[in-house]
């Protein structure tokens, strides 16, 4: 049996004994006026309406597209010989047209019904407006059947609308800012394995990120900072000899010459202890002349106890040398 066929027959068998009204007048037609008629003509409600019956029953049945809905005997007839769903072969369930002179011409066709049951080459079929004004099973011989329409032969288009598809935004929306997370209604299914990954991605991204701004912020930072540091060394690294000798004269004792400080650097012999204080009086005048614009600078604590560290250990360093105490 024809699967779609049988629907219709299911419903078909619920409206038999339906008679049409004195004036011709069928609900089927009434339908057919309101629903399927662009033009709502109230011609057809009191059409012959043996096809109009099917476009009903199809409708109630859900199988529109593979029954038709036609008022044209001849033009359903067409339809289904145009869908490949077009046979000779009976067939329970299949659409049987017919011609009353029986030529076989399917523009000649003059009535159609739904096949019930084959019994050899005869046919058991449920039929609207049969005998010019009931729905009522009939029987019929094959030789006035034109042909057959097979509505499971028909082959509808396959309509899929993605249910997680969001709708296009509209223009005024366009732009506008994403609505909060609890605000978005959940899906129906559970989210994919790809949309689960979604906020660690994020948050490794987010750390990239940061990581790249915070790199950008101290290399900016250190260029600064190596664009105000001067370019000679803040403090002199003190060795014996000429190298240690202040940019500016010294007074020395009465009983010391610069001959004797001559004398004492050709041969790296200790100057006494007096000039060399002296020496180093000096140079801390130089020493904090120079970086007086840095006495709020954090690294002044540090420069000034390594200064003092390095100066104690060399006066203990000269105090404990024989001939200097």
């Amino acid at each position: 049996m024809d699967p779609i066929g049988k629907k219709l027959l299911d419903v078909a068998k619920a409206q038999l004994g339906y008679t049409e009204k004195g004036d011709g007048y069928t609900k089927f037609g009434d339908w057919y006026a309101q629903n399927i008629d662009g033009d709502h003509d109230d011609y057809f409600k009191t059409a012959p309406w043996c096809d109009m019956f099917l476009a009903w029953a199809a409708d109630k049945a859900g199988v529109t597209e593979q029954a038709g809905q036609f008022a044209s005997t001849v033009e359903h007839a067409k339809w289904f010989r145009k869908h490949d769903a077009w046979g000779t072969a009976p067939e329970p369930g299949a659409i049987v047209f017919y011609d009353w002179n029986g030529s076989g011409d399917i523009d000649q066709i003059d009535h159609v019904g739904i096949v019930e049951k084959v019994d050899g080459k005869t046919l058991h079929t449920i039929e609207g407006n049969a005998d010019g004004y009931k729905l009522m099973r009939k029987t019929r011989d094959m030789d006035t059947v034109v042909g057959f329409g097979y509505p499971g032969k028909i082959k509808v288009e396959a309509k899929y609308a993605p249910k997680h598809a969001a709708p296009a935004p509209t223009v005024d929306k366009v732009g506008a800012p994403a609505a909060p997370a609890a605000s978005v209604a959940r899906h129906e299914h559970e989210p994919s394995a790809a949309s689960e990954h979604l906020p660690a991605q994020e948050a490794v991204l987010g750390g990239i990120l940061a990581f790249v701004l915070c790199g950008t912020v101290a290399l900016a930072a250190g260029r600064a900072a190596a664009a105000k540091a001067p370019t000679t060394p803040p403090i002199r690294v003190r060795k014996r000899g000429k190298h240690h000798r202040p940019s500016t004269p010294v007074a020395l004792p009465a009983d010391v010459t610069p001959a004797d400080l001559d004398a004492a650097d050709k041969v790296t012999t200790m100057m006494p202890a007096v000039s060399l204080a002296a020496a180093h009086a000096a140079e801390d005048r130089e020493f904090w002349g120079r970086i007086a614009h840095l006495e709020e600078d954090q690294e002044l604590a540090f420069w000034n106890s390594l200064h003092a560290e390095t100066t104690d250990s060399e006066a203990a360093a000269y105090a404990t040398t024989p001939g200097f105490r």
